[in-house]
């Protein structure tokens, strides 16, 4: 189906359809991958502001690996359990 409309597209006297054939045959693998993870705009769109607001947490780190482990923790859907923490807190909260 998508090749049937590029080539129709390709033939088309109409400028900006011809533009969005030649962005769509450039990008073609990343639109095909698109629609078959049925990821949205949105979804992309919240990992960039992610990866963007950890950028700017992470100016203060000594080294990249550290920066890149906080966006891969913060962009994956897990949730480590953290350690209990010892001292007032802790036996505030179990009052």
């Amino acid at each position: 189906m998508l090749d049937a409309w590029l080539r129709a597209a390709a033939y088309c006297r109409i400028k900006p359809i011809v533009a969005v054939e030649k962005k769509v045959r450039r990008r073609r693998a990343d639109v095909v991958a698109a629609v078959e993870l049925g990821t949205g705009n949105g979804r992309v769109e919240s990992i960039n502001n992610k990866i963007k607001v950890t950028i700017k947490m992470g100016y203060g780190f000594r080294n990249a690996d550290n920066l890149i482990g906080l966006l891969m923790l913060r962009c994956s859907d897990s949730k480590p359990q953290l350690p209990e923490r010892s001292g007032k807190s802790a036996r505030r909260r179990a009052a």
